[in-house]
């Protein structure tokens, strides 16, 4: 945990392992088709550089960021590797959607890579699924792999609008379907857990309850970042461990040259981070 957190003991990771959501804010002048993987692998070899040094940890994805930004040493030494274990989309399957693992990707690997941590992503309703359902036992799994490998895991859960659900119904579930999936997953046996914010006070410290000890980091949403910093705030002062950002703090920062990104990434991004990270340890202070 140490890897991962502030010197004062909270969660702060920059999310770096999207893939489709990176090339979409890069204003590409072909579109975010014409983004080559070297060029993608370029984005993110400078967000680290950049952002994500400066970071207590970063989040990379395993297809296109490692092994080769460990393996250059463009990531820092004493910068945390989480690495994300999740490929990009989902399954459908009788209306329910199922996280996919990035190919050849398990807890040995992440160790291989230079993980100091692994996240994984599940989708889940939990007024649909229960703990013994596929994710219940696929996050049991997962769990148990990478305790056997001495591995810290983070589970990601992020829940979705149904078919035919309407976007009053959809919201108006919203935040308990966040507590009863932070209550999910610590029966399964997650350790840590990385949340969608669940929409007030009161919302955030009824997940701290459910999460019957186990740590939560905020994530970002792709909200601006006046509004995530907010959303942390509420959220560590109510019990949470701190926060996992992603395009909050560099979505409009990814230009297509180094030279641009150079210059937004540190001039942009990083006092964001700075201010997010003041913003963690004071509110877990209050």
């Amino acid at each position: 945990m140490s890897r991962i957190c502030t010197a004062d003991g909270n969660m702060l990771i920059v999310a770096a392992d999207q893939r489709n959501g990176m090339k979409a804010v890069m204003h590409a002048p072909d579109g975010p088709g014409s983004i080559s993987k070297q060029e993608l692998a370029g984005a993110k070899g400078d967000l680290v550089t950049y952002l994500g040094n400066h970071a207590p940890a970063i989040l990379l994805d395993p297809e296109i960021a490692l092994p080769d930004l460990v393996d250059d040493g463009t990531l820092g030494r004493n910068t945390g590797l989480v690495v994300g274990m999740d490929a990009s989309g989902a399954e459908t399957i009788d209306g329910l959607r199922y996280t996919k693992y990035v190919d050849g990707v398990t807890a040995r690997t992440v160790r291989d890579m230079g993980g100091d941590a692994a996240k994984m992503l599940f989708y889940l309703r939990t007024d649909r699924q229960d703990t013994n359902s596929r994710v219940g036992d696929e996050i049991r799994q997962l769990v148990q792999a990478c305790a056997d490998e001495g591995l810290l895991l983070i589970i990601e859960i992020l829940t979705y609008q149904l078919e035919g659900e309407s976007d009053d119904a959809y919201a108006t579930v919203f935040p308990q379907l966040i507590i009863d999936a932070a209550a999910f997953s610590v029966e399964c046996g997650a350790k840590v857990l990385k949340l969608p914010y669940p929409g007030s006070a009161e919302a955030c410290a009824a997940v701290t309850q459910a999460a019957a000890g186990a740590p939560w980091a905020v994530l970002s949403a792709g909200v601006d970042h006046e509004t995530f910093v907010g959303q942390v705030e509420t959220a560590v002062k109510n019990g949470a461990g701190g926060a996992m950002a992603g395009r909050s703090l560099w979505k409009d920062s990814l230009a297509m040259t180094t030279e641009e990104r150079r210059t937004l990434l540190t001039e942009r991004a990083l006092p964001r981070l700075h201010e997010l990270a003041s913003t963690i340890d004071a509110a877990a202070k209050a």
